[in-house]
């Protein structure tokens, strides 16, 4: 079983001194530094750390705040280190502890808090898309030709005109008048309309 630190600040201005001194403190056997925003999800120093825990490390940081800004960023971390068998610790927030049951309780609440509010988000989205629609509004590219568009380039292709000619007449890709050429059942409503 390994303690490792992280420690993380935002700028180049701001020192980790203290955070690597409170870890080394803690019993850390390694602190990894990191000086980058907490908001990038994308950060090297964390990523080389989470793929070095093996089964009963832990991870330690001095609060929560230094390894993540958001619920859903700190809960994707925390599966990470929990798939690798290790643990988790912030000195600052003693319930953020997944070495006792009582961290591992609150963190699996605040997990089941985080995925609810997901759900409840995907709810109100596809509710707000049915009523659009419902409305009359049309989601996606617009189209590239217009009604008339397709009915000529429809007679046009009928009396032999070349797809790439097509394309280059009306301003578009060549895949766009081959959909024309051959159409499935959008298209093929598209061109009548």
């Amino acid at each position: 079983m390994t303690l490792y630190g992280y420690a993380r600040v935002s700028t180049n201005g701001q020192t980790l001194a203290s955070q690597d001194a409170q870890l080394h403190a803690a019993g850390a056997a390694k602190v990894y530094a990191e000086k980058m925003s907490g908001a990038r999800t994308d950060r090297p120093v964390l990523a080389k750390l989470l793929k070095r825990l093996d089964a009963g490390d832990v991870l330690m940081v001095t609060r929560l705040d230094r390894l993540a800004r958001s619920t859903r960023d700190l809960l994707n971390i925390l599966d990470a280190v929990g798939k690798a068998g290790a643990a988790f610790k912030s000195l600052g927030d003693a319930w953020a502890d997944t070495t006792t049951p009582h961290g591992r309780l609150m963190l699996t609440v605040l997990g089941g808090l985080a995925e609810f509010e997901r759900e409840l988000i995907l709810a109100r989205t596809g509710a707000g898309r049915d009523r659009a629609k419902a409305q009359g509004v049309r989601f996606g590219r617009p189209p590239s030709l217009t009604p008339h568009q397709r009915r000529e380039a429809m007679e046009r292709l009928a009396q032999g005109a070349a797809q790439a000619e097509l394309a280059r007449s009306y301003g578009v890709s060549q895949s766009t008048i081959s959909r024309l050429a051959a159409p499935g059942p959008f298209e093929a409503s598209a061109v009548g309309a």
